[in-house]
């Protein structure tokens, strides 16, 4: 084989190779990275409301929204069962709405939350994971992401520092939240 026929033949390898890496990556991205957005996130907390026999007076009631399929939820889980943990035996309730039309169980870590099946006004929600809070006196006193960021710890958490001021019987009113972070679309893949 003339060395001409060798350069030419490891070129093309190095193409058809060049080729494989680029369609991977752009599966890759495709199927786990363009799925959540960290995109900023408008959370209004003007339409939502606890069903009947959870609102007015009562105990903090906390309320997770998730997604099974959301790659985003992953990050918070952990989180979220440290927030169980910590704040069921001071007062506070934790429940969970999944996406509707969306198939999933919470980790076993979480079993301890009660499913809704929605709240009024859900499906206007921008993004999940997200949480909503209620005060003992059944005002919405909290709508928005965990945290801001990729990645949701205590250390850059929004959640610890609004149930200790509610726990502590002080108001808070954070109805509307501004965030960057990871999430996943809710609105426009709810029916």
């Amino acid at each position: 084989m003339s060395p001409r026929r060798k350069t030419l033949i490891g070129w093309l390898l190095a193409a058809l190779c060049l080729a494989g890496l680029l369609s991977t990556y752009w599966w890759y991205e495709k199927r786990y990275i363009r799925p959540f957005s960290h995109q900023p996130q408008l959370f209004s907390g003007d339409h939502l409301m606890l069903p009947a026999e959870l609102a007015g007076p009562g105990r903090i009631r906390l309320v997770h929204f998730w997604d099974p399929a959301c790659p985003c939820n992953v990050g918070n889980q952990q989180h979220l069962a440290e927030l169980i943990a910590r704040f069921a035996s001071q007062g506070v309730d934790f429940y969970a709405v999944q996406r509707p039309g969306s198939h999933g169980q919470l980790p076993d870590t979480l079993k301890a939350m009660r499913t809704l099946p929605t709240l009024p006004s859900a499906e206007q929600l921008p993004a999940s994971p997200a949480v909503a809070i209620w005060d003992a006196q059944g005002n919405l006193a909290y709508v928005g992401p965990y945290s801001e960021g990729a990645v949701c710890t205590s250390s850059n958490s929004f959640i610890e520092p609004i149930l200790d001021a509610l726990v502590q019987g002080r108001h808070v009113q954070a109805t509307h939240t501004l965030a960057v972070g990871c999430y996943c679309p809710w609105i426009s893949t709810a029916k």
